[in-house]
């Protein structure tokens, strides 16, 4: 087994690390994973044999804009296509 990703994760068998004692989440894209964890900066994703583990910049529950701003950039266009959609409907009702 490849101890990292295509991504840059970190894999660590279950054989190594059998239980998560950190903090379930729903922050974060799941990938195909049955459970996301928390803590401080990691976010570990638990798979059926193995975790994958990366180390984000800014923690999404502390501040979620730097967050995406930082380490998930790719979904800032839609947040900004988000709220240019709202303003063109809030300014539509007046």
């Amino acid at each position: 087994m490849c101890f990292i990703d295509k991504d840059g994760n970190i894999l660590v068998p279950k054989t190594v690390r059998p239980v998560m004692d950190y903090e379930p989440t729903i922050l974060g894209e799941k990938k195909g994973s049955k459970k996301q964890y928390r803590h401080g900066n990691l976010h570990i994703r638990e798979y059926d044999s193995f975790y994958s583990i990366h180390y984000d910049k800014i923690d999404p529950r502390i501040d979620p804009f730097g967050h995406i701003l930082v380490d998930a950039s790719k979904y800032l266009s839609g947040l900004i296509l988000l709220s240019a959609f709202s303003d063109f409907l809030i300014s539509r009702d007046k």
